[in-house]
């Protein structure tokens, strides 16, 4: 569990702000990284009924054809990945690290990441894949990756931007206390200011549970603000990013609570549709 691994599925723009923030972590973290793109099996091979008048020798001359075809296609996106690993790999010679690892794998992108589960220090994924293709396998498989996925998960979105102040949406659940320690121990947001966010009623029971985490963060050396806010949880977490000059929002995965209320089902994907700026996933 020692690397940051950046997953990269084309080197569009949204691949160029995955390199930037997994070097960045990298280099926070004082982990190797990994660049690693999935070759998917995604389109069958192409298949035909050619039974009926056909005669037996054209159906075999057709069939060594179509095979051809996809071996020829299968040599070609091969060789994509590795251009496309090889720019990533550039790019992250620029932001600073030397001997970024490439790796290539073919199959089941989320197969592929649970074999890796145990070398994952960081996930860095992009809330969207490839701009050419809606369904392209970063952006449809991101739920999936999110759920299925046990080590902690940077979702990158627009451009590239060291984050100067980050939030914490705190509920008080066991997985946010988690989360909190996470935070606390980890070297990744060291010396950035922190806003600690609780949305529900203003109560001496929340009160004392933001005072907790505060102090949790505060005797890691952070720079902690609570923050306790009523309303709709999606709604409240927006407001303070845009208020606050938030750059960076981290949360448990999954939590209790309204916030867990909020992330389970659709609603994760709403969260990462809507958000602005990066999420940080804890587990």
């Amino acid at each position: 569990m020692n690397k940051v691994i950046a997953c990269i599925d084309t080197f569009n723009h949204t691949a160029e702000t995955v390199c930037d923030f997994a070097a960045w972590s990298s280099q926070q973290l004082q982990a190797p990284l990994l660049l690693l793109h999935v070759l998917e099996k995604s389109d069958q091979p192409a298949k035909s009924n050619l039974s009926g008048n056909i005669g037996l020798g054209t159906r075999e001359h057709l069939l060594d054809e179509l095979s051809q075809l996809d071996e020829q296609r299968a040599k070609l996106l091969k060789e994509q990945g590795r251009v496309m690993l090889k720019e990533a790999r550039k790019r992250a010679a620029e932001d600073g690290i030397a001997e970024a690892e490439t790796l290539q794998l073919h199959g089941d992108l989320i197969e592929n990441i649970t074999e890796l589960e145990q070398d994952i220090r960081l996930l860095v994924m992009g809330r969207e894949g490839s701009q050419e293709h809606s369904t392209a396998q970063i952006g449809s498989h991101l739920e999936s990756v999110i759920r299925t996925l046990h080590r902690p998960m940077l979702i990158t979105v627009g451009d590239f931007k060291v984050p100067e102040r980050f939030m914490i949406a705190y509920d008080g659940s066991e997985t946010a206390k988690k989360a909190i320690q996470m935070v606390a121990s980890s070297p990744l947001l060291q010396g950035i200011p922190c806003t600690l966010l609780t949305v529900g009623p203003d109560t001496n029971n929340l009160h004392e549970q933001l005072k907790e985490a505060a102090g949790t963060l505060e005797k890691a050396g952070f720079s902690v603000t609570p923050v306790l806010r009523a309303g709709d949880v999606d709604k409240v977490i927006n407001q303070c990013v845009a208020e606050l000059g938030i750059d960076l929002l981290v949360m448990g995965a999954y939590g209790h609570s309204r916030i867990r209320q909020f992330l389970v089902g659709s609603t994760t994907t709403k969260l990462l549709q809507h958000s602005r700026i990066p999420v940080l996933l804890l587990r």
